[in-house]
């Protein structure tokens, strides 16, 4: 199974919500939304990247979350998407102080 098929089918179900129903709401066609989500799913087409934005907005997750590479980092997508605005300046604070400590141990 692919990496989107399978983040899409997590997703989807961790908001509880049908594939007809998701696909609905992303804008699909009510008589096609089913067997189209059905399909994304499965691995047997893939959606393009219109309605994977769409998908991703109805769904509430970055759209990069389906396309990330690793576990590892479609978690850290879906929790820095989650954040507040004021909290995720506050992350980059951090990550940047980070990575001048790296920096610096590097160089030093």
């Amino acid at each position: 199974m692919d990496l989107l098929a399978k983040r899409l089918k997590e997703a989807r179900k961790g908001a509880g919500l049908s594939q007809e129903k998701l696909g609905v709401l992303a804008g699909i066609d009510e008589m096609s939304a089913s067997a189209r989500m059905n399909q994304y799913e499965r691995g047997k087409h893939s959606p393009d990247f219109g309605t994977v934005r769409r998908i991703a907005a109805v769904l509430n997750v970055p759209t990069a979350y389906f396309y990330a590479e690793t576990d590892d980092l479609a978690d850290l997508l879906l929790k820095f998407h989650r954040l507040s605005s004021g909290e995720r300046e506050q992350l980059m604070s951090c990550l940047d102080g980070l990575a001048g400590v790296v920096c610096k141990a590097e160089g030093g």
